[in-house]
C-alpha cells in the first residue's frame, strides 16, 4: 500500500468578549497567529486577513452581540491540491436574527452614510464568503482567502 503524504491543517480558535476591546484583541491575535504560521506581520496575507477579521469581529460586537455572550474567532489554514491553500476565517456569534445580507445581494450605502461598508470590504478582499447557521444558536460568518504560496 502506498504511503499517503501528510496533510497539515492548522487551526486557531479563541473566544473573545463581545466588546470593542475583544474585537481589537481578535484582530491582534489573528495577525500574531499568522506570523507563527509563516505569514509575516505586514505582509499581504497578514494585512488582508487582519482587515477581514477586523470587520467580522466588529460586526459580531456591533450587530451580533447578546449580553453575557462571547464571540469566537477561528482561523484554519487548509492545504491545497491544485492551488497553494486557503485561509478560512470564521467569526461566530450567538445572535441568529441579525444576519448580514447574502453575498450576491450586497449594495453600497449612500455616499454620505457612515456605516454599511464592512461586508463590501470583506467581499472585495476575500475569495468568497458566506453566512452559516451555528448550532445550537447563532451564526458563523465565514470568509476564505486564497493563499499566494504554500507555507509550512
Amino acid at each position: 500500500m502506498p504511503v499517503q503524504p501528510t496533510v497539515a491543517v492548522r487551526m486557531f480558535t479563541q473566544r473573545f468578549s463581545a466588546t470593542p476591546r475583544g474585537a481589537r484583541l481578535a484582530r491582534h491575535l489573528a495577525v500574531q497567529q499568522l506570523d507563527v504560521w509563516g505569514f509575516p506581520y505586514g505582509g499581504e496575507v497578514s494585512d488582508t486577513a487582519a482587515a477581514i477579521v477586523g470587520e467580522l469581529a466588529a460586526n459580531a460586537v456591533t450587530h451580533g452581540r447578546v449580553s453575557g455572550r462571547d464571540f469566537e474567532l477561528r482561523l484554519v489554514k487548509l492545504p491545497g491540491s491544485a492551488r497553494p491553500g486557503t485561509l478560512r476565517i470564521e467569526v461566530a456569534d450567538t445572535r441568529t436574527e441579525r444576519r448580514p445580507p447574502d453575498p450576491w445581494t450586497l449594495t453600497p450605502p449612500a455616499p454620505d452614510s457612515e456605516t454599511g461598508r464592512g461586508m463590501i470590504l470583506v467581499a472585495a478582499l476575500a475569495t468568497c464568503w458566506t453566512v452559516l447557521d451555528r448550532s445550537p444558536v447563532g451564526k458563523i460568518v465565514r470568509a476564505d482567502l486564497d493563499l499566494p504560496e504554500s507555507r509550512g
